[in-house]
């Protein structure tokens, strides 16, 4: 195939990198430290998560973003998110990598034709009412990726 032909349509860059945490206070305080900013947080329990966004850089040259991703509820019984089970796999680290697109559906419905699996088989709702949808990461390397079409009102996260 030729690269054309591979490009996931209306891919517009990176969204964010996301980071699985166990505590998401802590993990805000310690990148607060560093420098970067808290631009949003929520609770997503769709998802599972409680996320905060932080941003570095400045608004004229470009931002950079970084999800912070926890568990929406502590460990015990019952059916626990994505996140709790990879942090119980893995520990906390690098969850994800997302992509912002201008047409999730349209990239939805190329991909698996193209022999990529997604992980939804309709977009969920994201960050401050964007879409989402995941690349199977057998499929990407190893790699979770996500894809991001922000909500008409917002285009900075995912």
């Amino acid at each position: 195939m030729t690269p054309e032909l591979d490009a996931i349509p209306g891919l517009l860059g990176i969204d964010h990198i996301g980071v699985a945490v166990p505590e998401i206070e802590a993990a805000i305080a310690f990148h607060t430290v560093l420098g970067l900013r808290l631009e949003h947080r929520e609770d997503n329990p769709e998802q599972g998560v409680r996320e905060a966004m932080l941003v570095a850089g400045d608004p004229a040259s470009g931002l950079t973003r970084l999800q912070l991703i926890a568990p929406l509820t502590a460990p015990g019984p019952g059916p626990a998110s994505s996140v709790a089970r990879f942090l119980t796999r893995r520990g906390p680290g690098l969850h994800h990598l997302a992509y912002r697109v201008a047409d999730l559906r349209a990239a939805s419905a190329v991909l698996p034709r193209r022999g990529y699996r997604l992980l939804y088989d309709a977009p969920r709702g994201g960050t401050r009412g964007s879409l989402i949808n995941f690349i199977d990461p057998k499929d990407a390397g190893g790699v979770l990726i996500e894809l991001v079409e922000p909500a008409a009102t917002d285009q900075h996260s995912g």
